[in-house]
């Protein structure tokens, strides 16, 4: 059997920690529908060589992937559950001080883990207590950014998940929760990839030693927030018939070569090999050159938490006019 691939990690800010660099995500749409095939796709997962699987509290794929890693150790495919790299998310419906850490518990318990690696607020937004999705606009309230991270930095303080972060943040949000916190944030789990790039975010968090995670890396075609834009761009297209590599491994190998990590999803057993074959080989100046000339598009612009009512009138509210 041919050897698992060794992913590349990077430290998360001055905590001593480390992030591998290519995660696997377990975000099917819609959510819960196919928790057998999460759990089959994360054992192979891990056979081929990924160590960072990503969930969400929303996406109802916690209890498959905790019965894949306890799979996994029976199988011996990992000797320890430390060789993994877990990180789940606080949805909107829990985000208010007295739910959070009820919330990181429940999904403790639903991954049959003692801790996670990282703990992401899900969304710079709140819903009301116990809110599911999808949700009603009346159900939108505004997030208390100083008494939510402080009650995720309870959850690290308790050894409850070894890092904390949030995702979806822009610049001013990040500030805003810079401002009052005494553990900042290890990692910003954003949309990034050749059509939606992120300059600016990106040197704000390198600033501030924020770790960036890239989701939708290949544009997340077929779910509810995603576009075909990175996989039909001609651009990638033409680097891809070049190379003789395929649009998605060109895409993923630009995101890395950012120096971000990436979280990608794929349930198809050859394509999770392909994804991963891509630190053997890099993309020319020339090729980064024109991928850097790729019109921009923001993909998941997440218009639901927009109301006349609640605390994003617009979408530029809503993503600090980065739109």
């Amino acid at each position: 059997m041919k050897k698992e691939v060794s992913i590349p990690e990077a430290p998360l800010g001055s905590t001593g920690k480390t992030i591998p660099l290519v995660g696997f995500g377990t975000a099917q749409f819609p959510f819960g529908a196919a928790t057998e095939v999460v759990k089959e796709s994360v054992v192979h997962a891990i056979e081929v060589g990924y160590r960072h699987f990503d969930t969400a509290a929303i996406y109802q794929s916690e209890q498959p992937l905790g019965e894949a890693i306890a799979e996994a150790l029976r199988l011996g495919l990992i000797k320890s559950r430390n060789e993994l790299f877990i990180t789940s998310k606080l949805w909107l419906g829990h985000a208010h001080r007295q739910l959070v850490l009820p919330a990181l518990q429940t999904s403790l318990k639903n991954l049959g883990l003692e801790y996670i690696d990282l703990y992401l607020i899900h969304f710079p937004g709140s819903l009301k207590p116990g809110t599911g999705f999808p949700f009603n606009k009346e159900d939108i309230v505004p997030l208390d950014y100083e008494a939510v991270w402080e009650a995720m930095e309870e959850c690290q303080n308790l050894g409850l998940t070894k890092s904390i972060g949030v995702s979806n943040f822009a610049c001013k949000k990040l500030e805003r929760l810079l401002a009052t916190a005494k553990i900042p944030p290890a990692v910003n789990q954003v949309e990034l990839n050749p059509v939606w790039q992120q300059k600016k975010l990106r040197v704000f968090c390198e600033k501030k030693g924020i770790h960036i995670t890239a989701y939708s890396p290949l544009g997340a075609k077929g779910t509810r927030w995603g576009t075909n834009r990175v996989m039909e761009c001609q651009v990638l297209k033409e680097i891809a018939n070049a190379r003789g590599k395929s649009v998605a491994q060109v895409s993923l190998r630009w995101v890395y070569q950012q120096g971000v990590s990436l979280v990608v999803k794929s349930f198809n057993k050859e394509r999770m090999k392909e994804n991963l074959d891509i630190f053997d080989w890099e993309l020319s100046a020339e090729e980064l050159q024109k991928i850097e000339q790729i019109p921009q598009y923001r993909g998941s612009r997440a218009e639901v938490h927009v109301s006349e009512d609640g605390p994003y009138k617009s979408l530029e509210d809503l993503w600090d006019g980065e739109i």
